[in-house]
């Protein structure tokens, strides 16, 4: 069994060992043929073609070059040489480049010493500039020293008064006004009676109360605190009946019971308003102590010159006047020459048809005339009868008012008076007779009604006190003749040119719209009158607050390429400094008192005061017109010489300035956020207001481009046109660039309309031109935007202009003209350009050949609506009936760059050419 089992076992396993066998001699044989078998034909072969010599060789190279018969062999060949000229040519070049390495070399090491020099010279530079400086700053220090606003003195509860003066009749400022209670920085705080704690109040004419009331109330001068008050005024009149008049003797112990009266009456002022009557004189024989007068109507012996006021009477109470029904001031010539119309009863002695009297130099021989009123008569009344000119002249009335002794009365009702006035070129005033009336309230009604009509007023009689005759230069809105001249009137009033007349009837309409048109006008200017006296500067004008709407900005904005393309042309430097508000104005306080006369006697020219409060606000960025009296270094101009130094240099005589753009919106969100991108980069940009006009607040996802400078985006109470003129607080450079959403502008068009309003700064400068013209057919105006080399406009959509305008615009200019503004929705761009033209009387300045703007895109806009001219035409001819004449001045005057889009090497001379 185990034999069986074993040697089953051996033979079962002898097959797997006889292939195992067979798979090593596989292998081995495998091994041996791929190993050695290459090798021994390696050495066979090579043994062979040494032994049978070169010309039996199989494979190695032939003499002849054999092997390249064949056409790809030959191809390898060419390539082969190819590239062996290549790498000669290259390692020629690496020599050559080395050789230009080595003489770099040295070049940087010669930079590097020249580096070195020019750090030590700069650095001496530096020294030599800090020590310029700190020298600058210790000189400054010596010669003007910092000021600043001394603490404001309070008056002294236990007022101890002042001495006595010698008597009443000599007050004046110096001796019966105390100072102490007024310090230059007090504000000039003024206490304001009602009329209701003095019994004499209720004998008051109630609508000359009314309007006292309500002129004081919007007043900025007037407070509740008398103890602080610099001035005291007490309403003394009209009485609504003279007969009630309480005598002097009880009329004096009713002011000594004034509360604040103070023994004497000083800083007090006595009020009384003619409305109605030209007779009363309430406080004749009346001790006033040191209190001044403010009256219509003075008696020498009354008046203390440069202590009492005159002055107009109080004609528009209660109401404004209508600028609709006030005629124009053009043409010059009216129907009569002069008029007058008056009765004087006692002064016709002899009937008007007697023979011309005797020559002044006749009747001056012997006895002094007793009355030149009878000369005066004589000669007009010849003058009438010449019919050289058309005159009107009436001395006997239906209903003559009551006047003054040896006074002309007036005649018939205002409005019959003013019928008259408006068909004569001059209007006479005859001062009374008797020499001791010095104003009267009848004077002062035909001076108010001749300038309210626009007829130039001629005075009769040189010593007649004329309203505010200290501070208004009379001789330019009026003639004042002597009456002994009389019989030379018709010669002077002929001999007056076209041009003179227009001038004094322009300056008379700016005096009554200032001074007297209205009862807060009057009561401003008798403050103003008093505060330039006393020469305290006049508060600051308001600003509009900004209500600023809260916004996101998103990403960096970018520059468009085609907007702001300039290639080598330098705009101006990168300000890497915070923006640079203009510098406010530092002459308040010196203002006052050298200026008195520019002032109150002009019509609100460029950069004057305002004309509704006389003396009244100076604008707090208004320093460069008038000497700001900074140290500012100036950077911004005085730089010419090669193109480089003029491209970086602003120009000008002005120091570092910028200026703010102010641009109008109306629910364009897109449109809006592409015109505030195309900004980015622009030099000399302060800021960018944005006047949201729409009730509707921006959406809340809207992100604002961050144009590296701030955006304000300012709420409005109204959808408004005139809410792009308002001088809003935010605005804190005296230039601003207006602008529409939608107006396409480049940068250098934007920085060459600066350059060249820097150079105007009194006047618009801008890019699209427009002009008026008149129809001969309709007799009327018409606004016209036909292409044309005459403009009289430019429109603010995209112009130039101060911001001092911004506050006439808003605060001065007839509100009439800005509701029309409103009940439009169009034209305020007109109504700034008649406004401008009227104050400057010098037309706008436009700026390249642009004439439109073009949107692509651009949602339709107000301009495009087939009323929209219809409606310019309107505003236009209303415009011209409120200012009384045309104001706008025609102009083919353009400014152009010689050099505005071409392009020249920085050392070629760049300049500005005019067409």
């Amino acid at each position: 069994m185990l034999r069986t089992g074993g040697g089953g076992g051996s033979t079962g396993g002898q097959p797997w060992v006889l292939r195992r066998v067979r798979l090593t001699w596989l292998s081995f044989m495998l091994f041996f043929i791929l190993v050695f078998f290459p090798l021994i034909a390696h050495y066979y072969l090579t043994t062979i073609d040494e032994a049978g010599g070169p010309e039996k060789r199989f494979f190695g190279p032939r003499p002849g070059g054999e092997l390249c018969e064949t056409k790809h062999v030959q191809d390898l060949c060419r390539i082969r040489e190819s590239v062996s000229e290549e790498l000669l040519q290259l390692e020629a070049k690496r020599q050559e480049l080395n050789g230009e390495i080595a003489r770099l070399n040295l070049r940087i090491e010669a930079c590097k010493r020249s580096i070195d020099s020019a750090k030590q010279d700069l650095l001496q530079l530096k020294n030599v500039i800090s020590q310029t400086e700190h020298s600058y700053k210790e000189l400054m220090a010596q010669n003007q020293p910092k000021l600043s606003l001394p603490v404001r003195l309070f008056p002294d509860k236990e007022d101890p008064g002042m001495p006595p003066p010698k008597s009443s009749r000599s007050c004046r400022l110096h001796s019966c006004f105390d100072y102490a209670r007024c310090p230059i920085t007090s504000g000039f705080p003024v206490y304001v009676y009602d009329p209701a704690s003095y019994p004499w109040g209720e004998l008051l004419d109630p609508l000359v109360k009314q309007a006292f009331a309500a002129a004081a109330k919007t007043n900025i001068y007037v407070t509740d605190n008398p103890s602080i008050a610099c001035l005291y005024l007490v309403l003394v009149g009209e009485l609504q009946e003279t007969s009630k008049q309480p005598p002097p003797s009880e009329l004096e112990k009713q002011l000594k019971a004034l509360p604040y009266w103070r023994n004497d009456g000083h800083n007090h002022v006595l009020v009384h308003f003619s409305r109605t009557s030209t007779i009363q004189n309430f406080l004749y024989n009346v001790s006033t102590g040191r209190a001044a007068v403010a009256q219509s109507t003075f008696l020498e012996l009354q008046y203390r010159e440069g202590f009492d006021l005159v002055i107009s009477p109080l004609v528009h109470a209660l109401s404004e006047p209508n600028f609709l029904e006030i005629p124009p001031q053009v043409p010059v010539k009216r129907k009569y020459l002069f008029t007058f119309q008056g009765e004087r009863v006692e002064s016709l002695r002899t009937s008007l048809q007697e023979a011309p009297p005797q020559s002044f130099e006749e009747e001056m021989e012997g006895d002094p005339p007793a009355d030149y009123d009878d000369r005066i008569i004589g000669t007009l009344k010849a003058v009438q009868d010449s019919h050289l000119d058309q005159v009107l002249v009436e001395f006997t009335c239906k209903s003559p008012q009551p006047s003054l002794p040896t006074e002309w009365s007036l005649c018939g009702t205002r409005e019959d008076r003013l019928e008259v006035l408006k068909v004569s070129t001059f209007a006479l005033v005859i001062a009374p007779g008797d020499g001791q009336v010095i104003a009267s309230a009848g004077c002062g009604m035909r001076l108010f009604e001749a300038l309210e009509v626009g007829a130039i007023p001629v005075i009769l009689g040189d010593h007649l006190r004329l309203p505010y005759h200290h501070l208004i230069r009379w001789s330019e809105a009026t003639i004042i003749v002597p009456k002994p001249r009389v019989t030379e009137l018709h010669f002077l009033l002929r001999s007056l040119s076209d041009n003179d007349l227009l001038a004094m009837r322009r300056q008379g309409r700016f005096l009554w719209e200032a001074y007297f048109s209205t009862s807060e006008n009057v009561l401003n200017t008798i403050l103003a009158s008093i505060r330039t006296s006393i020469q305290i500067p006049a508060a600051p004008i308001k600003e509009e607050p900004v209500q600023e709407i809260p916004h996101k900005a998103g990403k960096i904005a970018g520059t468009d390429a085609n907007l702001a393309d300039n290639a080598d042309l330098d705009l101006g430097p990168v300000e890497t400094e915070p923006p640079y508000a203009s510098p406010r104005f530092l002459r308040n306080f010196t203002y006052t008192a050298s200026d008195i006369y520019r002032t109150w006697n002009r019509a609100p020219g460029p950069f004057h005061l305002f004309p509704h409060t006389p003396l009244d606000p100076v604008l707090p960025s208004e320093a460069k017109f008038l000497g700001s009296g900074t140290g500012f270094r100036p950077i911004g101009g005085g730089t010419g010489g090669s193109g480089k130094e003029f491209q970086a240099a602003l120009g000008g005589n002005m120091p570092r300035e910028q200026f703010t753009v102010v641009m109008l919106t109306y629910e364009r969100e897109e449109v809006l956020m592409n015109s505030l991108e195309r900004l980015n980069g622009l030099p000399y940009l302060n800021k960018v207001v944005v006047v949201w006009n729409s009730p509707k607040p921006p959406s809340e996802d809207l992100l604002w481009p961050d144009i590296g400078l701030p955006i304000v985006v300012v709420h409005t109470d109204k959808n408004s046109l005139n809410n792009r003129f308002l001088p809003w607080d935010a605005v804190e450079t005296e230039a601003i660039l207006s602008i529409d959403d939608d107006a396409h502008l480049r940068h250098d068009e934007i920085m060459f309309g600066f350059r060249v309003w820097r150079e105007a700064r009194d006047r618009i400068v801008g890019f699209p031109g427009r002009y008026h013209a008149w129809d001969v057919n309709h007799q009327s105006w018409l606004y016209n935007s036909n292409y044309s080399c005459e403009l009289s406009m430019v429109l603010t959509g995209a112009a130039f202009f101060h911001k001092y305008y911004a506050y006439l615009y808003s605060y001065v200019m007839p509100q009439a003209i800005r509701d029309m503004v409103d009940e439009y929705i169009n034209c305020e761009d007109i109504a700034m350009n008649f406004l401008v033209s009227h104050i400057t009387r010098k037309p706008p300045i436009k700026v390249t050949s642009r004439w439109t703007f073009r949107c692509p895109g651009c949602p339709q806009a107000l301009s495009h609506d087939d009323s929209h001219f219809h409606e310019r035409h309107k505003c236009i001819n209303f415009f011209v009936k409120v200012y009384g004449y045309m104001p706008l001045l025609y102009t083919q005057f353009r400014v152009d760059s010689v050099l505005f889009k071409t392009r020249l090497p920085h050392d070629k001379t760049k300049c500005f050419k005019f067409i």
